[in-house]
């Protein structure tokens, strides 16, 4: 199973989580948050990056004219729709994209099924709040193109162990405060996760 460290918001933490065996970085566009990060430094932390790192910018009401100028300059190769947008606004990205689910319900988890999306438990802003998705939710649904946000770390894992999600993405359950990482816990949870000891 794969592994996003979202918030990243300094060189050092993106080396760390990527010398855990994180397989995507995620980089906050979004000034509101406590792990904004510009996209100048966000492009400085892109370059020192290895190859085979995906590199995923989120977004909260932008214009897909903002989505694709800050991806090119922040060399995304994803991008993080966080809010509903309408259909044209996706015509209009030049950047691969994944949809945010902000789950409210059960009900919630079938949304863009065709697509590989994000589910994040709904919070009023816009994740990194650490709140959780109920587990019994997830029965009887198709998981292989979910990338399940919200809540996780190493403590709680076991609680989805016999979910196939496509990949795990966390943030505030790795960090030693909002905005800074903690490199241990980044490769406990990541250890955890690719032995399968979850």
């Amino acid at each position: 199973m794969r592994v996003k460290i979202c918030g990243i918001t300094n060189l050092q933490d993106a080396l760390d989580a990527v010398e855990a065996g994180a397989d995507a970085l995620g980089f906050v566009f979004y000034e509101k948050s406590p792990r904004f990060i510009t996209p100048e430094k966000a492009a400085e932390i892109a370059a020192a990056m290895p190859p085979f790192v995906e590199r995923v910018g989120l977004f909260v009401n932008v214009p897909a004219s903002e989505v694709n100028a800050v991806c090119r300059q922040a060399k995304m190769g994803l991008a993080q729709i966080h809010f509903d947008a309408p259909d044209r606004f996706y015509d209009a990205l030049e950047v691969k994209h994944l949809k945010v689910v902000r789950a409210k319900k059960a009900e919630d988890l079938r949304l863009h099924e065709e697509e590989y999306r994000i589910v994040d438990a709904f919070v009023e802003g816009y994740g990194g709040e650490g709140k959780r998705i109920d587990p019994t939710w997830f029965t009887g649904v198709d998981c292989s193109k979910i990338i399940l946000a919200g809540g996780l770390n190493s403590e709680n894992l076991y609680e989805i162990v016999d979910l196939p999600f496509y990949a795990l993405d966390l943030s505030s359950g790795v960090e030693k405060k909002k905005g800074k990482k903690d490199k241990m816990k980044m490769q406990n949870f990541i250890k955890a996760v690719k032995n399968g000891k979850i």
